[in-house]
């Protein structure tokens, strides 16, 4: 997820936040709280299988506009559904066998109305049509939406970041983590001159008319909507591979043309480390098929699976800075190692429901701590995890209100990283705690799950009853107390 000091993340919503939104939790949340972060009978009666998104990017107008296919196999018997397309962006139509059908918008939810009754296993499909102006992110990653920036050279360099916002707030799709899609074809049109990447593997570049190319970048793996993206730019790139635990894993390295001589050296003294690491004690890189991409961003960094994010303007720490301020901090670069720790925590393990995030991204921030033990022992990465504890506000539960699509407490970095190193010291058997993770990432492989799920995989395979350490780190605001 987002990556930031969580305390420079509370001035920056709090100066966002309308007098409407300042008001108690138990009056907040409204109709269209509920209609994005709820499962009704109109999201669950389908399966999402596959997706073709196909966009044309207009950056001089910062418009967009395509379609995008919904490949589906209906869970039970329904003539109704409901997909997710921000208001702010006019479906132009649906159309399903050859023809066009009814919808209605309500807030940012579309519904559609099909002829017949779709019954219960069929697969099915439907394409979307919209065009109009997408959200343009303030202060991104924070913030999501797109990015319209300059390069130093006065090239544009565009993309997206969307996790929280939804993925809806750019192209139609059926908005909530519960269901990841299995496969996906990403079609992104853009002017003459530029580069395009997206996720997965490139299949194909292709000329069209007016002055722009398309790029086609196709997925193998089950992917998040919040994760699919693009980044638009001025780029070099190169390439490399690793060994690793199911062989030969591609790398992909994009930075743009006027930084690639510093981004070659800097990139290169973390990726490999961080991926014989992460694999120790987390697994198999999850996405083999798709390859592991670092793509420099107009923004800090976002975990985009097999394309991540990155902008930590090549220094180590983040953005210089040590966040443990042990000193181990600035021994790496932090956006490549948390980021790409989401491949396994967030990208491979995903969480149903964002009020879990804490399973993303406290576990994300461990893997900081367990580079550094990789790369300069046990205690330097003991020393980092408790440092970090510095940042932990102590606000709110980490866990969040559920079916709204809101978040809890930031503490679900350093506060959940912590829970972690609690567990790890509970054990007091580092390869039982090893089997652990690597476990979670088999048993939940390409899955979306609860934190309950999590919460009682962690006690049973630990052996040991975890439920106080849940109740005092995930759902109360209060720093725990030992007894």
């Amino acid at each position: 997820m987002k990556s930031f000091i969580y305390s420079f993340l509370i001035l920056m919503s709090l100066a966002s936040l309308s007098k409407a939104q300042l008001i108690s939790p138990k009056n907040q949340y409204t109709r269209a709280d509920t209609l994005r972060g709820m499962l009704s009978p109109l999201r669950t009666c389908y399966d999402i299988n596959y997706y073709h998104l196909d966009v044309k990017i207009d950056i001089d107008q910062k418009l967009i506009g395509g379609s995008n296919e919904f490949v589906f196999t209906a869970t039970q018997n329904f003539s109704k559904l409901q997909f997710d397309l921000f208001s702010n962006l006019k479906v132009d139509k649906v159309i399903y066998k050859g023809e066009e059908v009814p919808f209605s918008r309500e807030f940012n939810a579309v519904f559609i109305n099909f002829p017949k009754p779709i019954k219960k296993g069929t697969k099915d499909k439907f394409t979307v049509y919209y065009s109009g102006r997408p959200v343009i992110a303030n202060n991104p990653p924070w913030d999501g939406g797109f990015i319209f920036k300059k390069d130093k050279n006065g090239k544009p360099w565009v993309s997206v970041a969307c996790q929280g916002l939804g993925a809806s707030s750019w192209w139609p799709n059926k908005d909530h983590q519960s269901d990841e899609v299995d496969s996906m074809l990403i079609s992104i049109s853009i002017p003459n001159g530029l580069k395009e990447i997206s996720n997965g593997r490139l299949r194909s570049v292709q000329a069209k008319p007016t002055g722009y190319t398309q790029y086609n970048w196709f997925v193998a793996n089950p992917i998040n909507n919040y994760d699919v993206t693009f980044y638009i730019g001025d780029y070099a790139h190169w390439t490399d591979n690793y060994t690793g635990e199911k062989g030969q894993l591609s790398i992909d390295y994009w930075s743009l043309t006027a930084d690639s001589a510093k981004a070659r050296p800097h990139w290169d003294a973390d990726v490999k480390p961080m991926l014989k690491c992460f694999e120790h004690w987390f697994g198999p890189y999850p996405f083999y098929e798709d390859g592991y991409k670092l793509v420099q961003a107009p923004h800090l960094g976002m975990e985009h699976q097999s394309a991540i994010a990155y902008g930590n303007e090549f220094k180590k720490g983040y953005l210089g800075s040590d966040l443990s301020g042990t000193g181990w901090g600035q021994k790496f670069d932090f956006i490549t190692i948390h980021e790409s720790g989401h491949e396994w925590f967030g990208n491979n393990i995903t969480t149903k429901d964002i009020a879990d995030m804490w399973v993303h991204e406290a576990f994300t921030t461990y893997s900081e701590a367990l580079f550094v033990e990789c790369q300069y022992g046990k205690k330097a990465g003991t020393d980092y995890v408790t440092g970090i504890r510095r940042n932990i506000q102590n606000d709110k539960p980490i866990i969040g209100p559920r079916e709204v699509n809101k978040e809890g407490s930031g503490d679900m970095y350093y506060k959940g990283a912590n829970m972690i190193y609690h567990i790890r010291q509970l054990m007091n058997d580092d390869e039982k705690f090893r089997s652990i993770l690597r476990g979670m990432n088999k048993k939940f492989y390409h899955k979306t799950v609860t934190g309950k799920e999590i919460e009682q995989y962690l006690s049973q395979q630990s052996g040991l009853d975890l439920s106080t350490v849940f109740k005092q780190y995930l759902y109360q605001a209060a720093a725990p107390v030992y007894k």
